[in-house]
């Protein structure tokens, strides 16, 4: 069976202040580990990149350089495929955003709920709970016993 992870558990795993740093940290180790296949898709790689290094909202933010080699150090596993858009994409998109009613900041839970779909991943760690109006996926909290 395979899975990917959404932006929050990679930002929970990095933010020391949290207080869901522990146990993000913790999945996110055992994910390493293997040998379940992990997906990492690129739209949740780059909102990672873009809020951790971001002042704003990061606090403090991770310097540029720690934060592309927390990605690329989970990039090299043996374990975790990246994967992008194909050519059925556009017509996943289209029946996620039209099954869950998606406008507005579901927009990109419905980009990554595509490309699970067209990837044949089941499942997803993440604390969002927007991912719960997807159905077809398997929503596996971390913070939740």
């Amino acid at each position: 069976m395979s899975a990917t992870v959404d932006a929050n558990l990679l930002l929970y795993a990095s933010d020391e202040s949290s207080r869901f740093h522990a146990a993000a940290r913790a999945r996110l180790e055992a994910l390493a580990r293997g040998p379940e296949l992990v997906y990492l898709f690129w739209p949740v790689l780059m909102a990672y990149l873009r809020v951790s290094t971001h002042p704003a909202i990061f606090d403090p933010p991770l310097p540029p350089e720690r934060a592309l080699e927390n990605v690329g150090r989970l990039l090299e596993l043996p374990h975790v495929q990246t994967a992008g858009e194909r050519e059925r994409f556009w017509e996943m998109y289209r029946d996620v955003a039209i099954d869950a009613g998606v406008r507005g900041n579901l927009v990109t839970d419905a980009h990554v709920v595509a490309l699970m779909r067209e990837n044949g991943v089941r499942a997803i760690w993440t604390h969002d709970r927007d991912f719960r109006r997807f159905p077809g996926i398997e929503v596996r909290d971390p913070f939740e016993d």
